[in-house]
């Protein structure tokens, strides 16, 4: 019975944390529902019988292909994951050269020697521009949105029409090696396939390896039609090494090697009767990257990528001009190199038409004229002698483009009408009009004229030509609607999710008044207390500012310096209350002081998106690499770190001597200095110095952190056995501070390892952060009649937004620091590195923050106050914490609602707002799970009961 009133006494302070979160569990499922949806995908595939309903000319009269006349006959691509478009074209393309470019010079050699049969094409991908996104993309022809980034990490098999569906549908034979996302979106397609896992980044070799071990022969055989080889070197050493760095230099000279050796094995099989006479080779990348080695938004870096193809039969003449987007300079060799522009959409119409396949159904591309020339070498021996090349080409090319306009033309008629939001009726209307120009154009003129032997080029090709012109022009119309109009946000899904965002928001005051008004703290309230009515109305006028910054897109990028000038706001505050009440001046000064610092480390976190290769080591931390050109440097930033760790320890040692730190919190608190000194031992062991005198390196980087975890959760769950087991003897304040010393210390150990040497010193900041906001709540006297520090908890919350921009990270994809993820692994477990991910990214601005909050409250409790005060207190505190960052989050909401049709709605606002709702259910999880550890003494006393007992 007295276990039953400790639990009812527990939930009576605790309930509202726990409905707030299924409140906004609730709100986000709604919201992102309406907000994050795929395009519909249509159930409906392309056939060869399908063209007979098109006005244009079959492919030919033996009936030996389906919609076009087939250019090649196998295709080999080579899909080189995250190429830069400058991996590719020459530096004298460029304003300045770097050292990453030039390094596949096979490729510009070839374009400049063979301009007429080998082409270099700047290929713009759509974002997101993550791998399974532009896979998708560059196999159906359409554009996929946003929320596929969360299955990037374990794609589901594409179920709408696509290039590898048309060729196994039509009997072609597909091999793959490389990247195991191709089995994933295609499980039954494949001949034969020598797939790889592609998610553990520190690995550079296995998937490339495997990819050579298998092409070389494949080239070889006879038993396919198309191979491919994706190949994951470039990825990886950018998201670990970043683009200027050894290891992705030796990665492009490796790929330039093999590169020459596969054209030689084509080039030596491409004669008469060869194996490879009609044989096109594709060489491109599927994304881009930034500096720093990440992908996923929409910024130039990401998006440009390259196309290298190159055919093995001598083609027709060069595109007439009018269709050729090639812009030419010399190179270093002093050779002519012209490169062209492409749109990633138009790949699998272009290729579908080379080989004669029907196009996947819902494409939306364009056949690429220059591309589909390479092709035309095979129409030679069949063609009349008496047809200048440039004719035959431009028949082809115009029935080719009359049937891809068609197909676009049913795709968007039966996505309208299956579709529950599908295209306006004033866009289908553009797009009727311009079609039925360009088709009466082709019924009554140019297909006339096609079918009138007697007419000569003089006639033909200017009809043909405004033909190709209006066919451009319907899917450049097409395309540019599908781009600004594709997702189909639900707004009545997103608003009843924004709707039941403001009804948490409300539930949030409710609780906190209810909590004020539990300990009689509403009758100051009423009787107008000036400096309680002035603090809560700074503190909401902070919360406004910072939340309605988040409406602007210029804001959310200096999120960071918004929040810091914020902080720096309320330490002056603080420095004015310091000076009237004449004390806490140093804590105050100190505290400007900190703030000033992190604007600085903030300013330097985000230079880490700047053209610089200072903050590209293979380790995560980038404050030790400020001054990495000074001799003196290189051996202050490997002990610094390593000096304040082992002070930390010193001083968690000092505190286990206090009487009160007892079973478990001493031993807990032994588990976390025990980790520091293995964090030392693991970065000694790293560095090149004395690391593998010590140990060898394999245990220290893999084994050591392997510990360490083991400890954290040990500690975890020793806490959680003395939640159940342990019968307490102190006082209510000793109980909270031992606790909370506890906690912090047992998620510290991981926090700072993920966060590499950067870890103490953050760690640091944030204890002396922590400590100057505790004290100068303060400067006010102890009362009980005082309400809850809003404005401490407000500091508090900014100070945590600071920390998370001064550690490195932004709210981006590329933000994100994915070797730490594998920081004591090697191999890829999706659940596993995802945790990891999660605490490096919000160690130190949400997990220590959430559970370090009740020191606020153990420094204003006072022994006669009892037990339901520091209860209430808690509840109240917690419930605040958690509303300014659920007025945050809907800003975000809102912003996202507001700029849902704004060019940078996927670049910018959709990772903020993914990035925003993680952090307030992380938030509200977090805060919900602290209420169960520190509210373990509640009871069912009667509220005004004064025990001091805990």
């Amino acid at each position: 019975m007295e276990e039953r009133r400790r639990k009812i006494g527990k939930w009576r302070y605790i309930w509202p944390m726990w409905i707030t979160l299924l409140l906004h569990l609730i709100a986000i499922l709604l919201f992102t529902t309406g907000f994050l949806l795929t395009r519909t995908e249509l159930p409906y595939y392309s056939h060869c019988s399908d063209v007979s309903q098109s006005p244009c000319f079959p492919s030919s009269p033996n009936n030996d292909s389906c919609w076009t006349r087939p250019s090649v006959n196998r295709l080999v691509i080579i899909v080189l994951d995250a190429l830069r478009f400058d991996f590719v074209a020459p530096s004298s393309f460029f304003a300045e050269s770097k050292p990453w470019m030039d390094k596949l010079p096979i490729l510009k050699n070839m374009s400049s020697s063979r301009p007429s049969s080998a082409r270099i094409f700047k290929a713009i991908a759509d974002p997101p521009t993550t791998s399974l996104q532009r896979l998708k993309g560059l196999t159906t022809g359409g554009l996929p949105t946003f929320v596929d980034v969360g299955n990037s990490f374990g794609a589901p098999a594409i179920v709408e029409d696509n290039f590898i569906n048309q060729l196994f549908q039509n009997g072609k034979k597909v091999v793959m090696m490389g990247d195991d996302t191709w089995t994933q979106l295609f499980p039954h397609h494949f001949e034969r396939s020598y797939p790889y896992p592609s998610f553990n980044v520190k690995d550079l070799h296995t998937v490339d390896n495997g990819c050579i071990e298998h092409l070389f022969p494949s080239l070889y055989e006879e038993d396919w039609d198309v191979l491919i080889a994706h190949f994951l070197g470039v990825d990886h050493a950018g998201h670990i090494f970043g683009v200027d760095s050894t290891p992705m230099i030796e990665k492009l000279d490796q790929y330039n090697n093999h590169l020459e050796r596969v054209i030689e094995v084509l080039e030596s099989q491409s004669g008469p009767g060869g194996l490879h006479e009609n044989t096109l080779l594709v060489v491109m990348g599927d994304h881009g990257q930034t500096l720093n080695g990440d992908h996923g938004g929409g910024s130039a870096e990401e998006v440009e990528t390259a196309i290298f193809a190159m055919s093995f039969k001598e083609p027709l003449s060069s595109v007439p001009p009018e269709f050729d987007s090639y812009s030419c300079q010399i190179d270093l060799d002093g050779k002519n190199v012209c490169i062209s522009s492409m749109q990633q959409l138009d790949f699998a119409a272009t290729m579908s038409a080379l080989l004669g396949i029907p196009f996947p159904y819902g494409s939306i591309g364009r056949i690429n004229p220059e591309l589909y020339a390479l092709g035309a070498g095979s129409w030679k021996s069949g063609a009349s002698q008496k047809q200048p090349e440039s004719d035959i080409w431009m028949k082809s090319y115009a029935n080719a483009l009359c049937i891809n306009a068609w197909q676009v033309k049913r795709y968007i008629d039966a996505y309208s009408a299956s579709s529950a939001v599908g295209f306006s009726h004033d866009d289908l209307s553009q797009i009727a009009s311009v079609y039925a120009q360009a088709e009466n154009h082709w019924l009554n003129s140019t297909k006339k004229l096609l079918l009138d032997k007697d007419n000569g080029s003089d006639a033909l090709m200017p009809a043909l030509k405004w033909q190709i012109n209006a066919y451009f022009n319907f899917l450049t119309t097409v395309a540019e609607l599908a781009r600004s109009k594709w997702t189909e946000f639900d707004l009545n899904m997103m608003g009843t999710g924004i709707g039941i965002m403001l009804i948490s928001l409300a539930f949030q005051v409710f609780a906190i008044l209810r909590a004020a008004k539990q300990h009689g703290v509403n009758s100051s309230l009423l009787s107008g207390n000036s400096s309680i009515i002035t603090s809560s109305t700074f503190t909401l006028f902070l919360l406004g500012i910072r939340s309605c910054s988040l409406l602007s897109n210029s804001y959310i990028l200096e999120e960071g310096k918004v929040a810091n000038f914020l902080l720096s706001t309320s330490g002056i505050v603080a420095l004015r209350q310091s000076v009237i009440k004449e004390k806490l001046l140093t804590e105050s000064i100190g505290f400007l002081l900190l703030s000033t610092l992190c604007r600085f480390a903030i300013e330097v976190g985000l230079s880490k998106q700047a053209a610089t290769s200072a903050f590209m080591k293979d380790y995560s931390s980038w404050i030790a690499n400020i001054a990495s050109n000074l001799p003196v440097w290189d051996y202050t930033e490997k002990f610094i770190p390593m000096l304040v760790l082992i002070l930390l320890a010193f001083w968690l040692f000092k505190a286990t001597n206090r009487s009160f730190f007892d079973w478990p919190w001493k031993y807990v608190i032994l588990g976390t200095i025990l980790s520091y000194m293995l964090i030392v031992v693991h970065w000694i062991t790293g560095s090149d110095e004395f690391g593998v005198a010590l140990m060898p390196e394999s245990i220290g980087r893999n084994y050591i952190p392997r510990i360490v975890y083991a400890i954290a959760l040990g500690q975890l769950l020793l806490l959680a056995c003395g939640q159940l087991f342990k019968l307490n003897s102190l006082d209510c304040k000793k109980n909270l501070v031992a606790k909370t010393t506890a906690m912090l210390s047992a998620w510290s150990s991981t926090v700072i390892l993920l966060s590499g040497k950067q870890g103490p010193i953050i760690a640091v900041a944030s204890i002396v952060g922590g400590y100057c906001i505790m004290r100068l709540d303060n400067i006010e006297e102890a009362s009980k009649d005082r309400p809850g520090r809003s404005f401490s908890i407000m500091q508090w919350s900014l100070f945590a937004t600071c920390v998370f921009f001064c550690s490195g990270h932004w709210c981006a994809f590329d933000g994100l620091r994915y070797g730490a993820a594998f920081i004591g692994f090697e191999e890829f477990m999706l659940v596993r590195q995802a945790i990891l991910l999660a605490i490096d990214t919000y160690g130190f601005s949400i997990i220590l923050p959430v559970f370090g909050l009740p020191f606020l409250v153990a420094t204003k409790y006072q022994d006669n106050l009892g037990k339901h005060f520091l209860f209430t207190q808690l509840s109240q505190m917690y419930t605040t914490y958690g509303f300014i960052t659920a007025v945050v989050t809907t800003f975000t909401i809102l912003c996202v609602t507001i700029q849902r049709r704004h060019l940078m709605v996927w670049g910018l606002f959709a990772p903020k707002f993914v990035f925003d709702v993680f952090e307030l259910i992380l938030t509200d999880v977090l805060i919900c799970l602290a209420s169960i550890y520190y509210f373990d003494q509640g009871n069912n006393d009667d509220p005004e009961l004064k025990s001091s007992d805990c």
